[in-house]
């Protein structure tokens, strides 16, 4: 049996999502990237590299369904996924400082990028993933989604929705385990990556814990590659150590 197949990276114009891409492409186990994005192009250092197959996606779930058909319709064999969505701010959103600041509307759209679309990606992609393969399935989290680490409160919207998606995906890592018993479940903390999500908060970041997205993509990858086959998710951060939940 072949030890090389693809991959899969949704949210592949980010930041960490784009570097993945470029690992994956970089990786001799690895023949295709099915890169995932709402841009309809791929970024130039990216859009002439062999093995690249780049997919325009609104990430509703409809159009989530037909980037699985057309993925499937290449026969694919995954062996490792990366979903690389989440929203931290933008021009209407920003962390909330006080409860006073929390917004509804800014509350969906928060859980939605960050929670919700990651779990309909294990929904559409559950049959394609099903195969006598190991596959590695990453979803980037957030140390601030820990319960038990939060200790300076604020940023609601982000840490309620960062823990929410860690309950989905160990609720899917138990159904995974019993109806696709080849796939791991990680959820990711990158740490602080030179990002734009990042990049408001990073002044007050040491120079040495702001990492570079082809570090973080690096770090992943090795950790993907390593992690076993044990029917649990595990939640670790970007040197391999486990997150309290």
């Amino acid at each position: 049996m072949s030890d090389r197949g693809d991959a899969l990276v949704a949210g592949a114009s980010g930041g960490i999502g784009a570097a993945l891409v470029a690992g994956f492409l970089a990786d001799p186990r690895i023949e295709r990237v099915f890169a995932v994005s709402r841009s309809q192009a791929p970024p130039v250092a990216l859009a002439s590299r062999p093995g690249l197959v780049w997919i325009c996606c609104d990430y509703n779930e409809a159009s989530m369904q037909q980037v699985r058909d057309q993925i499937q319709a290449l026969h694919p064999t995954l062996l490792r996924v990366a979903l690389c969505h989440g929203v931290l701010h933008g021009d209407q959103l920003a962390p909330e400082k006080r409860l006073e600041d929390i917004d509804a509307v800014s509350l969906q759209t928060v859980f939605t990028a960050n929670a919700i679309v990651p779990v309909l990606w294990l929904k559409v992609l559950r049959k394609l993933l099903s195969h006598a393969r190991h596959c590695k399935v990453a979803v980037l989290s957030a140390r601030v989604g820990s319960i038990g680490d939060n200790h300076l409160g604020g940023w609601y919207a982000y840490r309620a929705s960062k823990a929410a998606l860690n309950m989905l995906l160990k609720t899917a890592a138990i159904e995974y385990s019993r109806r696709s018993a080849n796939v791991k479940l990680l959820s990711f903390h990158p740490g602080t990556t030179d990002t734009p999500l990042s990049k408001p908060f990073q002044s007050s970041v040491a120079a040495d814990k702001l990492f570079t997205p082809d570090f973080v993509a690096s770090q992943l990858i090795a950790l993907m590659t390593a992690a076993d086959i044990d029917g649990q998710l595990t939640f670790i951060d970007w040197n391999g150590q486990s997150i309290d939940w």
